[in-house]
């Protein structure tokens, strides 16, 4: 089939980088384009989804870097938003902004609609992170109006979750609330049980600290247990489940605080879940010490700092510690609380160190984002000051020669413009005429073959037809949008219209696409629903009146400035097929090759190539026909 150079070399490609780095950034029969910075910048997206693959990461990132740097190419979107990442990943939350703020400024046709929403969201996460919440607060209400313009599932509750998050960082908690609620109505519109699940947690755990209501707290709670259970979210399970045990602890109910966190216990150690696992088990060494069951609470409380210490868990075990020393105080042993309750001190410092080191970072982050705006915002006052200077005194200069060109050209200058102009536009204009008209006729053709099992009472190949015809027809309007397409929408349209003539005529021929490696199908263009009608032919006139199993053939190669596109097949050929079509009285006139041929003149015309199309008709020793053999020569667009 066409997959071509899009086969993914991930596993070859980051061995030889670890193993070979100088030598493979030196061999200059290995430059990369576009395409392929495009890719590796995909695949290190896509290994930064797992932390332990921040190294494979970075190398395919640095190498991406070097062959832009080394081709002096643009630096595409992508990248820079894979740098961010990168860099947001390693608590480098300035330098996180920075490339996000280069991708925002990245012309965003380069990404898809779901991925322009999903990068305004991570940008105004790189703004929380360095401070500027205000600005990060505007990025995702944009981003909420963004999805609902476009109709985008998932971003609005995203978008939604990530206020909350600037809310509560910011220390407002009604605002906190409010988001989680509009991200728990979206979720719900959208049938999105993952985010339903997270906003229901959230509103519980947020319930908490906010006008604290128990019956509140454990609607919330149970609400998530009921979303996470056929999930199998062991995370939410315990987590739930430990917090609905510290709404009944915080209601005097010990015995029902009890009970969940001995549930607790079992999903996080089946799901090791070890900071769940330890708070619940150092929970209930607390409840065992309200209940007066020293002995139990201790063995309680030593499984809990054991787990915690095992995971490096300072604050569960300074917590531990620190009830472990009031007990042994209340019991009147102060050898073991002064004991404790240095272990106590020791862990909660190394919490607050850890508290503070995240707060110079985010500090840090801010700082170096303001002190980057004001260099830009000085710089720009500079070039423009200096540009004005020098506008000014080419504009003079200009001026004085323009002056005495107009005098003497300006009218015939003028003329010419107008003309070329309407020229030009008249052959838009014709060519979209003729793709639109090409369109109903393709639909048209179409719809038959579906008529045709409906009436041979098949539900099923009728469903089947249906569902390939409906993703035909979405990839027909897109692409009827555009004068041209990259190659791979149109190979994937063609070979969608494959598939469902294969159906139609019960598999009465095979087929084949051939895709020259050299030919980069994302990056060049070529005019829309032009390979189409002659495979066509070469099924409705060709193989439909040959008694065996027939095949056709579509061949893509390179050309200096074109893709020479061979249609070929092993169908009766076309005098036979006019002797047919002369039996039955009747002449056929391809429409869409008609349409066809006049298009491939009008681009021809329009940009200046010389565009054919050539017939050749296959014969044997004997002179029958064997078949047909189609050469189209398409411009490449770019």
């Amino acid at each position: 089939m066409f997959n071509g150079r899009f086969k993914r070399y991930l596993p070859v490609i980051s061995i030889f980088i670890l193993m070979a780095p100088m030598s493979f950034a030196g061999n200059p029969t290995l430059a990369a384009d576009t395409a392929q910075i495009v890719s590796w910048a995909k695949d290190a997206r896509q290994l930064l989804q797992t932390p332990s693959n921040t190294g494979p990461a970075d190398s395919l990132l640095s190498l991406a870097k070097e062959s832009v740097a080394k081709e002096k190419l643009q630096t595409p979107l992508i990248l820079y938003w894979a740098m961010a990442e990168a860099a947001f990943q390693r608590k480098d939350y300035g330098n996180a902004y920075d490339m996000a703020a280069h991708a925002m400024k990245s012309p965003q046709t380069q990404i898809g609609l779901q991925a322009q929403g999903e990068l305004m969201i991570f940008f105004a996460k790189t703004c929380q992170y360095t401070g500027q919440f205000n600005v990060s607060v505007d990025y995702l209400n944009k981003t909420v109006e963004f999805a609902g313009m476009n109709q985008l599932k998932t971003l609005p509750a995203k978008a939604c979750n990530a206020l909350g998050e600037v809310y509560t960082v910011v220390g407002d908690p009604a605002k906190v609330r409010e988001s989680l609620e509009r991200m728990l109505l979206f979720a719900r519109l959208e049938s999105d049980s993952a985010s339903t699940l997270a906003a229901l947690y959230k509103l519980g755990k947020q319930n908490f600290g906010y006008n604290y209501d128990f019956k509140t707290v454990d609607r919330y709670m149970r609400q998530s247990l009921a979303y996470a259970v056929p999930l199998r979210d062991t995370a939410t399970i315990a987590a739930a489940l430990a917090d609905i045990a510290w709404n009944f602890y915080l209601d005097k109910k010990l015995d029902s605080s009890l009970h969940y966190y001995k549930a607790c216990v079992e999903i996080a150690m089946s799901g090791k879940r070890y900071y769940s696992l330890a708070n619940a088990l150092g929970n209930m060494g607390t409840i065992y010490r309200d209940l007066k069951k020293y002995d139990k609470a201790l063995a309680y409380w030593k499984k809990g700092i054991a787990t915690a210490r095992e995971h490096s868990d300072w604050y569960t075990q300074a917590w531990i510690y620190n009830d472990m020393s009031m007990m042994a105080s209340d019991q009147g042993n102060h050898q073991d609380a002064y004991k404790f309750q240095v272990l106590y001190k020791q862990y909660s410092d190394s919490v607050a160190k850890q508290k503070s080191n995240d707060g110079l970072m985010m500090a840090r982050a801010k700082y170096e984002a303001n002190a980057s705006q004001k260099q830009v915002e000085l710089l720009s006052l500079q070039v423009r000051n200096q540009r004005l200077l020098l506008y000014g005194i080419g504009a003079f200069l200009l001026l004085s020669i323009i002056i005495g060109l107009l005098l003497l050209r300006q009218a015939r200058l003028n003329a010419k413009r107008r003309i070329s102009e309407m020229d030009q536009k008249i052959l838009e204009v014709t060519q979209a005429n003729l793709r639109q008209q090409m369109n109903p006729h393709f639909i048209f053709n179409t719809l038959n073959s579906i008529q045709y099992y409906m009436y041979k009472h098949d539900k099923l190949a009728t469903n089947n037809y249906l569902t390939k015809f409906s993703s035909l027809m979405r990839k027909i309007l897109e692409n009827s949008q555009h004068t041209a397409v990259p190659i791979r929408d149109e190979l994937d349209a063609l070979q969608l219209y494959l598939e469902l003539e294969s159906i139609r005529f019960r598999d009465k021929f095979d087929y084949e696409i051939i895709v020259d490696e050299e030919i980069d199908t994302l990056m060049y263009k070529i005019p829309t629903m032009l390979i189409q009608p002659y495979v066509e032919n070469a099924i409705c006139h060709g193989l439909m009146y040959r008694e065996e199993k027939g095949k056709v053939k579509i061949t893509l190669a390179l050309g200096k400035d074109h893709v020479s596109v061979v249609i070929e097949d092993n169908g009766i050929g076309r005098d036979a097929s006019r002797e047919i079509s002369r039996n039955k009285e009747k002449t056929h006139n391809s429409l869409g090759t008609r349409i066809t041929e006049s298009r491939l003149k009008l681009v021809s015309t329009l940009y200046g190539t010389s565009l054919k199309t050539h017939f050749t008709d296959l014969k044997d020793e004997e002179g029958k026909g064997t078949g047909t053999r189609v050469e189209i020569h398409i411009p490449i667009l770019t």
